[in-house]
């Protein structure tokens, strides 16, 4: 198989006449383990990406083999980031990969922003079955299925992610705005008080429940703008109720 034809192999994914992404995992998939010098550059990518740089970070990436599945895995996530269509092959390419459920996963954000809400809840499952403890696929999920209108399926994801994790800030957002829009005022006074939560994070929970009640559940919710690690839900064109990620994780 020549390098063209491996190239239009992968635009069935991304579309065969723009995509740069280099191609030589195809041979060996897996994933390998990075040298101790690769790892350096993959930690210096990362800091990057968190600092806001994200194109300075892909280009450390790309300057590192794309058979190891966590460049990938970073470089995607900067490409969606970026609303780049190279994100989907390189998601796609850690299917069958010890990164799988974090294939799925992207390929489950990047439904959700395309309003795709039949194929985000398919990929998020599956993610979340190969990774039922990850809080950030639970609280992903959630966001999916309260778009869906399934509020207590919504709840119960949210609240997984919060005791999965509960430095996150997100879940709690997204727990607090689902307990303002439901008028649960003593839950969402319980959960204020017992995590803490700062007077700012409430005030836009309280805003976010206020639009989910005038223009539904579609109404735009928080996602997290670090352009370092993300995962989800970038805000699905504005369109996507509350937290979810961004960049790199």
């Amino acid at each position: 198989m020549n390098r063209m034809l491996v190239l239009c192999v992968l635009g069935l994914l991304g579309g065969c006449a723009h995509s740069p992404v280099q191609v030589d995992w195809l041979a060996q998939g897996g994933c390998g383990k990075p040298t101790q010098d690769q790892e350096l550059a993959l930690n210096l990518a990362k800091d990057m990406a968190a600092e806001g740089r994200a194109h300075a970070a892909l280009a450390h990436l790309q300057a590192l083999p794309s058979s190891l599945a966590e460049v990938r895995l970073r470089q995607a996530r900067i490409y969606r980031s970026l609303g780049r269509s190279e994100a989907e092959p390189l998601y796609r390419s850690l299917l069958g990969t010890c990164l799988e459920a974090e294939g799925h996963h992207g390929l489950g954000q990047l439904a959700a922003a395309g309003g795709n809400q039949r194929e985000a809840l398919d990929q998020l499952r599956e993610a979340l079955r190969l990774s039922p403890t990850d809080p950030r696929v639970r609280n992903d999920l959630g966001l999916v299925l309260l778009r869906d209108g399934r509020v207590e399926d919504a709840r119960f994801e949210f609240l997984t992610a919060l005791e999965l994790s509960q430095d996150d800030p997100l879940p709690a957002q997204n727990l607090l705005s689902l307990f303002f829009y439901q008028e649960e005022y003593q839950q969402a006074a319980e959960l204020v008080s017992r995590l803490r939560l700062p007077a700012d994070l409430v005030r836009q929970a309280e805003e976010r429940a206020r639009q989910m009640k005038q223009q539904g559940l579609s109404a735009p919710l928080a996602t997290r703008q670090s352009a370092a690690d993300a995962p989800l839900l970038a805000e699905a064109g504005k369109t996507g109720p509350i937290a979810g990620e961004e960049v790199g994780q």
